[in-house]
């Protein structure tokens, strides 16, 4: 047994030695991360289980955070909203980059123009991109949809102020700014596909949705499932765009987890709800997470 253990002792001396000088280089990354990534998570966690006295907890009081939470009647109406987010993201922000980068694919002349114009919203900040939708959906007669709608002998409409389509009207003000990344990312993986297949098709017959069918689809599935899956995670933390362009209104049409939780600490002072509605999310996203590793995994190997 003295044997084994100074060999086991030997064994693990050794990888020690060989990854000393990777192990001095990471360490610093890693504490960096575990202070700003993991303690404000673990904190925040066990802060949920407590009545805070201003940002200190005072008195341990279990689930009762949770059940506030949970029992909140515009809670479930949230959630909700939260869904239509992704639904409509999904909808129209999801196929949209994928057909263009198919379309631009085919292109013989001007795809470096393309694809420049349609990358500029990307470089916009995301409250730039908030105020200007904002000022386009404006009611009345100095929004600039309802200039064009003026110009052509129409009546001004609401946009913004109308419940049922203020979620999709957001959703298409974040899909015009991050169109041009995602779309970057599908061409990128479409000139990776074997141009050979592609020919070959073309010369068999195949039309344009033959090709995509038999030749880009089977290449392009595993970033498509992937850019999914991310898109779900990222919708599902909407909280900007709602906050600058309706304020969750009208009516609470537009509320989503994430401003729900910004208004819980920043304008009703209740970190505590703030908390535990964080966590809720938190585990909601893992498991979205955990999934997207799953088919990251599956699809790299």
């Amino acid at each position: 047994m003295q044997k084994n253990a100074k060999k086991g002792q030997g064994k693990l001396k050794g990888v020690l030695n060989r990854n000393i000088s990777g192990w001095v280089l990471i360490l610093p990354s890693v504490l960096l991360f575990t202070y700003i990534i993991w303690r404000p998570i673990i904190i925040g966690i066990a802060y949920s289980f407590f009545s805070l006295d201003g940002f200190s907890p005072a008195i341990f009081i279990g689930v009762s955070n949770y059940k506030d939470v949970l029992t909140d009647t515009n809670f479930l109406q949230t959630l909700w909203n939260t869904v239509q987010y992704v639904f409509w993201s999904l909808v129209i922000g999801f196929p949209l980059p994928f057909i263009c980068a198919v379309m631009m694919n085919e292109l013989v002349h001007c795809k470096s123009f393309f694809k420049i114009s349609t990358y500029l919203p990307v470089i916009i900040p995301g409250i730039a991109t908030c105020l200007i939708w904002k000022i386009a959906y404006m009611d009345g007669s100095g929004g600039l949809l309802n200039m064009v709608r003026y110009m052509f002998g129409a009546e001004a409409t609401t946009w913004l102020s109308n419940k049922d389509q203020v979620i999709p009207l957001i959703i298409i003000s974040m899909t015009w700014n991050t169109f041009g990344r995602t779309l970057v990312m599908y061409l990128s993986t479409l000139q990776g596909v074997n141009q050979e297949l592609y020919e070959a098709a073309r010369l068999d017959g195949a039309g344009l949705f033959g090709r995509i069918r038999y030749v880009l689809f089977p290449h392009m599935r595993g970033v498509l499932l992937l850019l999914l899956i991310n898109q779900i995670i990222a919708v599902f933390n909407v909280t900007e765009q709602p906050l600058v362009m309706t304020s969750g209104g009208p009516n609470g049409a537009s509320m989503s987890l994430g401003l729900t939780n910004y208004f819980y600490a920043f304008k009703y002072g209740q970190y505590e709800k703030s908390l535990a509605l964080g966590v809720i999310t938190f585990c909601l996203l893992s498991v979205l997470t955990f999934i997207y590793f799953m088919v990251d995994k599956r699809i790299n190997d």
